[in-house]
């Protein structure tokens, strides 16, 4: 009979709406670059599904936006910077899913990358992403639990793209660093994988196109590559995320996730 009843208030409760599962509840989520573009649209929908969001970034007033949404905690955190990382992963007990997101997208080929071109965009793009894991990997082992994202490109081993050579270098790595953990702690419970967008629609994208000498000609070559005759949607990539965060990709580990609009083909 207490089963009986259980089941019925439980069932109440569902149809009314007042009681409702999110895909990804009581999950402890921490990733970066999550003021703007894609970073946001993941962190907004991960809070959405139920997880418990730390939403980091280097830019604070940005980030702000995010504070009002049920869920989602932010931080300002440098991810190049070590001490800020430790510290980051000092403030959480367990973690269930990192996300790194941090990147940066240097244009023109080989000749027109300086050593410190090719440092930065390593050092976030890559080295970050090391610190991270570095930092809350020994989390996920001690409960023998964890699942790792992190953000790589099409532009990488996948495809050659024009004057992408430092950017498209950095991501062949991350796929390369996904990999590598993946094989290293299958068998201790932690799952990695990465997501590989084409051109995603975000403030960064907007950016660059108004930075390039002539804004509109780069918008017409950006779209003459979109097989879908548009642009991918930070919100779309974010539904990927979604269900690389939770259980119901329990199986899934080591692999690349293209996201591109048929661009790859």
């Amino acid at each position: 009979f207490v089963v009986q009843h259980t089941l019925i208030k439980s069932w109440k409760l569902a149809s009314s709406g007042s009681c409702t599962m999110g895909r990804l509840d009581g999950k402890v989520i921490v990733l970066s670059a999550a003021a703007q573009g894609i970073g946001r649209a993941a962190a907004v929908a991960f809070a959405k599904e139920g997880a418990q969001v730390t939403a980091t970034d280097i830019n604070g007033e940005k980030l702000k936006e995010l504070d009002n949404i049920p869920g989602i905690t932010t931080k300002v955190v440098d991810v190049t910077n070590k001490d800020q990382v430790v510290a980051l992963a000092k403030e959480h007990d367990s973690i269930d899913v990192l996300f790194n997101v941090a990147g940066f997208v240097h244009h023109g080929s080989i000749l027109d990358c300086e050593e410190v071109d090719w440092d930065f965009t390593m050092n976030v793009n890559v080295r970050s992403m090391y610190l991270m894991c570095r930092a809350f990997l020994p989390k996920m082992l001690e409960k023998k639990s964890g699942n790792i994202i992190n953000m790589a490109s099409v532009a990488s081993s996948i495809k050659g793209v024009v004057n992408r050579c430092v950017y498209s270098t950095s991501k062949a790595a991350v796929i390369g660093l996904t990999k590598s953990i993946a094989a290293d702690f299958i068998e201790k419970g932690i799952r990695c994988n990465c997501v590989c967008p084409g051109t995603v629609d975000t403030p960064s994208l907007r950016g660059r196109i108004q930075a390039q000498p002539n804004p509109e000609q780069a918008y017409k070559d950006f779209m003459a590559r979109q097989k879908t005759g548009r642009m991918c949607s930070a919100e779309e990539v974010a539904h990927l995320c979604v269900y690389l965060a939770s259980d119901e990709s329990a199986y899934v580990t080591g692999t690349e996730h293209v996201i591109d609009g048929g661009w790859s083909l």
